[in-house]
């Protein structure tokens, strides 16, 4: 569903969700696999349009080995060579030089979000694949750190950055509503209602008066979803990034903490927080 929401945001502002839908680098998992045991995984790479794959597996022998695919990304597709390697370093070693042990055959991706999609390995089915999130639960915890905002739509490019820094608790649609310094900009967690597995945003001035809202799904450090001036403007095509953890550590670029200071929370937030969720929906 909340595919489709983004679908119907870039119809109504033009824009392209290729880059939206850029399958994020780092490791990924073969959904179905996901046991806590040890098993097969991916890791995955696009710069510009270039996508690289490495994939640790096993032979029939039950011994370990790896691949690796390279090919051109286009329309959220690729398919290419999967490549076994063999003779390479080992620990301890001089140097080595690995070389082709032989192709497996073609292995083709289709991606659904920046997080999501479907891999088809040589002699297998189709299987849906995901990003492996192992360090951000979906809790109110997970949520504090320096995030960008950037949206784009007919009201041309739009972009925020907020420190979230306190758990002020939950509301009545999620499960804790974390807050920056000013207690003006608030985001949480929904586990109810029309938004629910989503997290959303609410930004207010001094006076209590909603300025824009924010609703996103992510994994890791990135995401995508649509942004509102209002709640009730045309919906923005949304791109937010993570940029510090909760422990103030830069998730890719230098950042140094500051001294923390004291939370007062804006009664207004709360309430413009409970009024989106409960008459918002990603149907």
């Amino acid at each position: 569903m909340f595919f489709k929401q983004l679908v119907a945001i870039a119809l109504l502002t033009g824009t392209s969700l290729a880059q939206a839908f850029a399958p994020q680098a780092g490791t990924w998992v073969v959904s179905s696999e996901l046991d806590g045991k040890p098993g097969r995984g991916l890791a995955l790479d696009v710069q510009n349009d270039t996508f690289v794959m490495q994939m640790y597996a096993y032979e029939s022998s039950g011994q370990p080995t790896f691949y690796l695919a390279t090919g051109k990304i286009s329309n959220d597709q690729v398919s290419a060579p999967l490549i076994r390697y063999t003779g390479g370093r080992y620990l301890g070693s001089g140097p080595l030089s690995g070389k082709e042990a032989g192709n497996a055959g073609t292995v083709s991706f289709r991606f659904t979000s920046g997080a999501t999609g479907y891999i088809t390995l040589p002699g297998e089915s189709e299987k849906a694949i995901s990003r492996f999130n192992f360090g951000y639960p979906f809790a109110a915890s997970s949520l504090v750190g320096i995030w960008s905002l950037t949206s784009l739509g007919s009201e041309g490019l739009v972009a925020d950055a907020v420190q979230l820094k306190s758990n002020l608790g939950p509301t009545s649609n999620g499960n804790g509503l974390v807050v920056s310094s000013d207690g003006l900009f608030g985001c949480e967690h929904q586990t109810s209602g029309g938004l629910s597995g989503t997290v959303l945003c609410i930004k207010i001035n001094a006076q209590g008066q909603l300025l824009r809202s924010y609703v996103f799904a992510y994994s890791v450090n990135e995401g995508e979803g649509y942004s509102q001036r209002s709640g009730t403007g045309t919906q923005q095509l949304l791109s937010i990034r993570r940029l510090t953890n909760p422990q103030g550590v830069g998730t890719g670029l230098v950042y140094k903490s500051e001294e923390q200071q004291p939370v007062v929370e804006h009664p207004a937030l709360r309430f413009h927080m409970g009024e989106i969720a409960t008459s918002s929906s990603l149907n």
